[in-house]
């Protein structure tokens, strides 16, 4: 059975499983993995196949893998890559997805986070680059913590952010926009530097190179 992305943001397990998850980490003093980071993700990620001349179905697929990418959250913060799989193997396989494209799937999911992923395929190093170039102001819960939590600070300092391919060039391109008033541009690498390897490594995947602009010029 084909199984579209409109049929996943329908599904009401999928719904309050990520409402739940993001509350959860609510809790625990995360930043927002709700429906506005998953939907950031879905279309990034589809952005970027379809810029790489990707089949229409894969695309899709990217698309689904990113909006479930993070629902293992409503279990557990630690090793939620895997278990966002698991679950999502099993909705899928109930949705009576083909196995093939569930395998594309979770295999994506499991390998999104940087301290065990690794861009296993397109739908995978796609997640990856997607997931990590969501950093905004938006995502954080409490401005009042800015001055004391590094991650909340960086995350409120970002007006901006968007991923751009230069397919000719072989260039992915994250381009972020940062209130330096806020946060300096290095708190932003003592953070993230092991996300922009993982993103280096997505981005070859596709034999492109990954570039990082922040407020328009170079750093990466």
């Amino acid at each position: 059975m084909t199984v579209t992305l409109q049929q996943i943001k329908e599904n009401k397990l999928i719904k309050d499983f990520i409402q739940a998850a993001d509350e959860n980490l609510e809790v625990l003093g995360y930043t927002e993995h709700g429906f506005r980071h998953v939907t950031f993700v879905s279309d990034t990620a589809r952005y970027i196949l379809e810029s790489l001349d990707y089949d229409n179905r894969t695309c899709e697929l990217v698309a689904i893998a990113g909006y479930i990418h993070d629902i293992g959250n409503v279990i557990n913060r630690k090793e939620h890559g895997q278990s966002s799989a698991v679950i999502a193997m099993d909705i899928l396989d109930n949705l009576s997805m083909p196995s093939n494209e569930i395998a594309k799937i979770i295999s994506a999911i499991g390998n999104h986070e940087e301290e065990v992923g690794e861009p296993v395929n397109e739908v995978s190093a796609a997640l990856i680059l997607a997931d990590k170039s969501d950093v905004h102001k938006d995502r954080v819960r409490n401005p009042k913590m800015i001055s004391f939590d590094i991650h909340d600070r960086v995350n409120y300092a970002v007006e901006n952010s968007v991923v751009k391919v230069f397919k000719d060039k072989k260039i992915i391109s994250v381009q972020l926009s940062i209130d330096t008033k806020i946060s300096q541009i290095i708190e932003y690498f003592e953070i993230f530097m092991p996300r922009i390897v993982i993103c280096r490594r997505a981005a070859n995947y596709f034999g492109h190179s990954y570039e990082l602009l922040i407020n328009g010029q170079k750093v990466l």
